[in-house]
């Protein structure tokens, strides 16, 4: 398989990088449950049987699975389940430990039963031990997880070269299904025009994220079909709503009015329009899009009654992302008296600069997490936007049971923000993924944060 952003390391607790967990949660690590990408993000069983949940949404009782070891050949204990999520709990360091706070107690009755008790509801916990805080570790486990790997996963870490590749081998101890073939190499090839190469030349069975300027040379060869699949990409444009100019509404919703948004998606060669925060997969989303339109003689009035014309702002961008999207957005803002300059920066500088130290007037960058809404309630996040109404609904829909309730509060928080013009989403992205005939029952959707490989095989030619 071919991808283009290769992790630091494997030390999936301690690095951060949406590349690790697309490497290796399902594959090589999981939690207690996980979540189906192509059924919607619904949360299904992992190394748990089932759950109840009490109904004042405090007590979670899971039932631990019967057979599972972990790669090195012991046995999956109570002890190690408690253990792993305390200590993602206890220890800042660990990513996503935050997603714990909540908890109150995690304790085991017996050996085959494990109780989280929270201090208060959150609709959203069993959706985070989905995620890395709910990963599950062999207690006092000595592994050098920088270089290598012990989960509980249909595949095994067979060896890394760095630079290059991760080599995952099937785990023939694995408590389920065994995996569909012996061994999956993810190659790591940045360069988009090598990656095409590579496919072309029969060198990879896979290719994520295809670049659409040279899905033509693919296409030509017969020999791969293109897919493209749901994920909770957003390729947000955020203002920083806590400085000037930024802070008025008025001239925030002008830049948003000077984007052509199909013109953009077109420019780029994939993706789908979004105009809210919460992206399809996630609940609480709803069609935004008649909200704001594409209207540049509206977005030069509103720049005149706040007094902004001839505004000079500076978009900070990694530069990870494609030059393409920078030129689209001088051009529109030029066309209504802005003038963008734009600093291309490290991904690095960028976490410094722009996440860290909130320096920024304009900022892209893709927010590839699922239910990440909570960042627009989050005041000293580097979006800067303080809502006390959008506060309070998102907590309430945390602490509501009643799932439809909770959608219904998250919708309705994401239409103000929608409306305050809090930032501008430019697109959904829906990446092109390049899969060999030969090969079934590969995943489809959220691909750049979550790759299930247990299920996929490869015909023999």
């Amino acid at each position: 398989m071919g991808l283009s952003l290769e992790p630091t390391n494997l030390d999936i607790r301690h690095t951060s990088g949406a590349a690790l967990e697309q490497a290796l949660i399902d594959n090589v690590y999981q939690g207690l449950v996980t979540r189906n990408g192509d059924e919607n993000n619904a949360i299904v069983p992992a190394l748990s049987t089932a759950w109840t949940i009490s109904p004042d949404g405090l007590t979670y009782t899971f039932t631990l699975r019967e057979g599972v070891t972990f790669h090195d050949g012991s046995a999956l204990t109570a002890d190690d389940v408690v253990t792993s999520l305390q200590t993602t709990k206890d220890d800042a360091t660990i990513q996503n430990s935050a997603d714990l706070a909540n908890v109150a107690s995690i304790s085991s009755p017996d050996a085959s039963t494990v109780v989280v008790t929270l201090a208060q509801p959150n609709i959203d916990f069993l959706f985070a031990l989905t995620g890395r805080a709910g990963l599950i570790f062999k207690n006092g486990d000595t592994t050098n997880f920088q270089t290598s790997a012990n989960g509980t996963g249909p595949f095994r870490v067979e060896s890394r070269n760095v630079g290059q590749s991760v080599t995952l081998a099937r785990y023939d101890g694995y408590w389920g299904d065994k995996a569909g073939v012996a061994e999956v190499v993810l190659d790591y090839i940045p360069d988009r025009n090598a990656a095409v190469n590579a496919a072309v030349a029969g060198d990879l069975d896979v290719q994520l994220e295809v670049d659409p300027e040279l899905r033509g040379q693919i296409d030509g060869t017969n020999n791969f079909t293109i897919d493209s699949g749901l994920t909770t990409d957003k390729g947000t444009l955020a203002f920083n709503n806590a400085k000037a100019p930024l802070n008025d509404q008025r001239v925030r919703e002008a830049l948003r009015l000077a984007i052509d948004h199909d013109a953009l998606i077109q420019t780029l060669g994939s993706g789908e329009t979004l105009s809210g925060p919460i992206p399809p997969l996630d609940p609480g989303y709803e069609d935004l899009t008649g909200s704001i339109s594409y209207n540049p003689d509206r977005a030069r009035e509103l720049l005149a009654q706040a007094g902004a014309e001839n505004l000079n702002l500076t978009l900070t961008i990694p530069n990870v992302y494609p030059g393409s999207i920078s030129t689209f957005l001088v051009s529109s803002f030029a066309d209504v008296g802005v003038t963008l300059q734009v600093k291309q920066v490290d991904f690095t500088a960028w976490l410094q600069d722009v996440y860290t130290n909130k320096d920024y007037d304009l900022s892209f960058v893709r927010h590839v997490e699922a239910r990440d809404f909570g960042n627009w309630a989050n005041p000293s996040y580097y979006f800067g936007y303080d809502n006390a109404e959008v506060q309070g609904l998102y907590a309430q829909a945390l602490a509501t049971t009643d799932e439809q309730q909770s959608s219904d509060l998250l919708a309705e928080a994401a239409r103000i923000v929608s409306d305050d013009d809090a930032a501008d989403w430019l697109f959904l992205s829906t990446p092109l993924t390049a899969v060999s005939t030969n090969v079934a029952n590969f995943p489809k959707n959220s691909l750049n944060v979550r790759l299930p490989l247990s299920a996929v095989t490869v015909a023999s030619e």
